[in-house]
């Protein structure tokens, strides 16, 4: 009997053990899989876990209900195969308003769906949905802006401007501003580090979706995103953060597919918090206004980002970097390599500094933004519009660009304006309308085995304007081809061609009118 009592004892205590394992069935925690809200269950059971060091609330299969949720340090949110966490329609779920960012403005406003600030290690994981429920907010968006009268503030837009009093943005932002109605983003991690998101699906974000801003050492992988056609919902979008991995992610949005900001032009600029340290990877991303973009809003700078092994497919751009004069902050150091792009609406490939500002040139300042150190290899696209357009400003050209291995199919080719070294490797641009490579105002260029396989008659294949210090060699025209080469322009200079085959080259050089005489050597 004593022996039996022992066993007993010990198998009691295991029990006991398993029981305070770390997890935190929230069926058992007050919650329910009905569909009826239960927010507090959540966030009580969230603190319950913060007070023992941390632990797992484990959401088994149904249908949940919630307001917006605050994590806290040493949390993972578990979502089981067959669960489905639905977010309120109820804009008042939602408040208190915290400190949060918004396009890159901090501001005081709604609470983020899922919203930690100041924590560390916060999971969330498994194989359920979590819905935003986002057409609510989208609705009112568009009850805002199509207003044809002003309208009358409503106790959301009361709020923000009385806890937004002093906020400085540049006169351009004002239409947004003036909404003073900024819908949260579904997961913001404000000045947080060590965060995991992985294998759940998220889908109808009220606004951009995955967005960690001034954390540290941050993964998402294995995750998919669905939103419909709707306003700003992008997919992934790191801003001012550090070493931050994405990988074999679905995508398909509203808006960019996964962007890299830092901050929007005076206030980025005082936070001057750059994102750097970046790996993107094995991912697909179907709808979406581009497929990886940099910019526009990155006014700490943005460095050191590799992006690799995708494929876009149906997304209007591919990869695009684009700021604006004003904007100020550096993106450099980016490496972009084995591509697949299919239905692209616009560019392929975009580097921009005309995104949403003027166009006057400006002393060289804090605002002026920087584009240098970019280079893009073994790329392959399909059916694109335009294959590329580079973008440069007069008192700050885009710097140190190079393309290799890229291979295009389109309507129109590269277009390159306002750039200083600048090179092209193995790069065949097969368009159907206009020249597949036109450079102008750009100095330090090379062109090297490059050519069309569908040259137009009449049209040539490489068009130069105002060109100086280039080298154009080791291209071999296999098609039949009636102009290779047109230039032009007063200030183009020192264009030298080497090792070039033009047997089936009706035209090698057409010369313009404006073109010194000595400008092209042979």
């Amino acid at each position: 009997m004593k022996n039996i009592l022992i066993i007993l004892c010990f198998i009691t205590g295991l029990n006991t053990t398993f029981a305070n394992d770390g997890w935190y069935n929230i069926l058992k925690e007050g919650g329910n899989n009905k569909g009826i809200k239960c927010t507090q269950a959540i966030q009580n059971a969230i603190e319950k876990a913060s007070k023992s060091g941390g632990g797992t609330i484990f959401f088994p299969a149904g249908e949940y209900l919630t307001g917006a949720l605050t994590l806290k340090s040493n949390i993972t949110i578990h979502l089981d195969s067959g669960a489905l966490l639905k977010f309120s329609e109820n804009f008042d779920d939602f408040l208190p308003y915290v400190e949060m960012r918004y396009e890159g403005i901090v501001m005081k406003s709604f609470q983020p769906l899922f919203y930690a600030k100041d924590v560390e290690n916060i999971t969330i994981t498994g194989r359920g949905v979590i819905d935003g429920q986002g057409k609510a907010w989208w609705n009112e968006v568009y009850r805002i802006e199509t207003a044809k009268e002003p309208l009358p503030p409503t106790k959301y837009q009361t709020m923000w401007e009385e806890q937004n009093k002093g906020l400085y943005t540049e006169p351009y932002y004002k239409r947004t501003v003036d909404k003073k109605f900024f819908r949260p983003s579904f997961f913001q991690a404000y000045n947080c580090k060590n965060i995991l998101i992985e294998g759940v699906t998220f889908k109808n974000s009220p606004f951009w979706t995955i967005n960690p801003e001034f954390c540290d050492n941050v993964r998402v992988t294995g995750i998919s995103i669905f939103n419909p056609h709707s306003p700003n919902t992008d997919g992934i979008n790191p801003s001012s953060c550090t070493n931050v991995h994405i990988s074999d992610c679905h995508i398909s949005v509203g808006d960019d597919c996964i962007t890299i900001k830092s901050g929007r032009d005076g206030d980025g600029r005082k936070y001057g918090k750059a994102t750097e340290n970046v790996t993107i990877t094995n991912c697909t991303m179907l709808s979406g206004h581009g497929g990886v973009v940099i910019g526009s809003e990155m006014s700490g700078g943005i460095k050191k980002i590799t992006i690799s092994n995708c494929v876009f497919d149906g997304t209007d751009r591919g990869i695009r970097i684009k700021s604006a004069r004003g904007r100020g902050g550096v993106v450099e150091d980016i490496r972009v390599d084995n591509i697949v792009m299919k239905n692209i609406k616009e560019e392929a490939i975009v580097l921009s500094l005309f995104y949403d500002k003027g166009t006057t040139v400006e002393p060289i300042t804090e605002k002026t933004p920087i584009f240098r150190n970019i280079h893009m290899s073994n790329i392959t696209a399909s059916n694109v519009n335009k294959a590329g357009q580079i973008l440069g400003i007069t008192e700050m050209p885009i710097q140190n660009i190079t393309f290799s291995n890229i291979n295009m199919d389109g309507k129109e080719g590269f277009t390159v304006s306002t750039t200083t070294d600048v090179e092209f490797h193995d790069v065949k641009i097969n368009a159907t309308v206009g020249s597949s490579f036109k450079i102008s105002d750009s100095k330090n260029v090379i062109l090297d085995n490059i050519g069309s396989s569908t040259a137009i008659k009449g049209v040539p294949v490489i068009k130069l304007d105002n060109v100086s210090n280039a080298l154009i060699n080791n291209n071999f025209p296999f098609n039949p081809t009636d102009i290779f080469i047109e230039a032009d322009g007063k200030d183009s200079k020192n264009i030298f061609l080497k090792s070039n085959v033009f047997n089936n080259v009706t035209t090698k050089i057409k010369k313009g009118a404006s073109l010194d005489k000595k400008a092209i050597t042979e």
